[in-house]
């Protein structure tokens, strides 16, 4: 290290390779919350997530839907309320994620911003988020785009998830849908089940290190600089 003055020696580890390859895996079913972007009676993204689970189930995970109806704006009522206690213990629940918007204006709407944003970084010290496998998708009312889905993978870093890299941009959505409100046989169709087979395979790889894979020497050397000040003042 005395090629390195600047580092911090007891915050500065060896990359772990039984950490990375941990010979315990996990045997459960991979848990995925699945989150859309709008309140429609019939609503495309929620049609699509809803496909998504079924395929997601059919890869033999474990899958969740959260309805953001009755959500308020963030910060328009106390962390408290039902909905937004029924969005973080979902977001603690799983392992993985699908982000599902339509594309208004675009970007995303409204109503998939404010759930994400209704998910804090931090739940007293754990990072909610942090780790977790994320699919994006994104349903269009006319020719495909992929604003909502960029959009998506910003917030998905900042939420320090691991974004998978297949995604999903359904164009015309209101054609894709039958009379049942089941998705048509299609291209958008075999995306779709792309993105869902990535994401569960991310998942049982990632899920049993994920701890590990986004822990990180400044947040080490940052607690360790303020244990010292606790230390110091007493």
């Amino acid at each position: 290290m005395t090629d390195l003055p600047n580092i911090a020696p007891d915050c500065f580890k060896p990359i772990d390779a039984q950490s990375l390859f941990p010979t315990t895996q996990s045997t459960h079913k991979p848990k995925i919350l699945l989150l859309y972007g709008s309140l429609r009676e019939r609503s495309f993204s929620r049609l699509a997530s809803e496909e998504a689970a079924r395929i997601l189930e059919a890869f033999g995970a474990e899958t969740k839907t959260f309805n953001p109806s009755g959500l308020p704006l963030p910060d328009d009522a106390d962390a408290e309320h039902p909905k937004v206690q029924e969005l973080r213990e979902l977001v603690q629940w799983c392992e993985g994620m699908v982000w599902c918007s339509p594309e208004r204006h675009g970007s995303m709407t409204g109503i998939m911003k404010a759930q994400i944003d209704w998910i804090p970084l931090s739940i007293g010290a754990v990072r909610p988020t942090q780790g977790k496998t994320l699919a994006v998708m994104q349903v269009c009312g006319g020719s495909q785009s992929f604003n909502a889905v960029n959009q998506l993978r910003v917030l998905g870093r900042w939420m320090r998830m691991l974004t998978i890299p297949n995604q999903s941009s359904v164009a015309k959505a209101w054609l894709e849908f039958d009379e049942n409100n089941r998705m048509k046989p299609s291209s958008y169709y075999d995306r779709i089940v792309d993105v869902m087979e990535e994401l569960v395979k991310f998942t049982l790889l990632t899920r049993d290190q994920a701890s590990y894979l986004v822990d990180r020497y400044s947040e080490r050397k940052e607690s360790a600089d303020e244990l010292l000040k606790r230390i110091s003042k007493k």
